[in-house]
Order: structure tokens, then C-alpha cells, then sequence
């Protein structure tokens, strides 16, 4: 049995994968992982410099090294997530194909 697709249903289909591919490109977009990351971490040595210990600090010349890293990296992260909200991905234009892609 041979299945015959029109026009307008091989045109819906690309339609559905151009808009996959697009929520795609947003949500593995690098801004997102590297903010996510930065402050995840950020938030977790910022913790470790705020439960430091005088011995801790005075190992460091007295500089609580952890506690100014972690906001430093909670910083970090946070631009990168205020970069990704104010400059989102624009998804490419239809009929554009890609570099390094072939439409058949």
C-alpha cells in the first residue's frame, strides 16, 4: 500500500518541524546553560563562604575567597540569564536553510 502525500500536508509537516526545531534552539540556547550552571554553583559557594570558619578565612590571608566567588559567579550567571530574556533567539526565517544543511 503506497501512501500519497499532497502539498499541503508535506507543507504542514515542515511547518511542525520548523517550529520544533525552533523551541529547540531556544531551550538548548548556551546563554541558558551557562547562567543556569553559574548560579546554581554560585548559590552553593556562596553558602560555603557564609558557613566559613575563622580558620577558614584566616587560611586565606582573610579573605573569605568563598563567599566573594560565589557572588561573583551568582553575578555571572545572572547576566547571562538577563542576556538571554532581553536578546531571546529569533528563529530563522522561513525558506532559510541553515549552513551545513541540505533541503530535499
Amino acid at each position: 500500500m503506497s501512501e500519497h502525500y499532497s502539498d499541503k500536508d508535506v507543507q504542514r509537516e515542515v511547518t511542525d518541524l520548523e517550529g520544533k526545531s525552533a523551541t529547540a534552539a531556544r531551550l538548548f540556547d548556551i546563554r541558558r546553560i551557562i547562567g543556569g550552571l553559574f548560579v546554581l554553583y554560585g548559590v552553593i559557594v556562596t553558602i560555603a563562604g557564609l558557613t566559613a570558619s575563622d580558620a577558614d578565612i584566616d587560611k586565606a590571608e582573610g579573605v573569605n575567597i568563598n563567599l566573594w566567588t560565589g557572588l561573583g559567579m551568582l553575578a555571572l550567571g545572572l547576566f547571562f540569564l538577563v542576556w538571554l530574556k532581553l536578546r531571546p533567539v529569533a528563529p530563522a526565517p522561513p525558506g532559510v536553510v541553515p549552513e551545513g544543511e541540505t533541503r530535499e
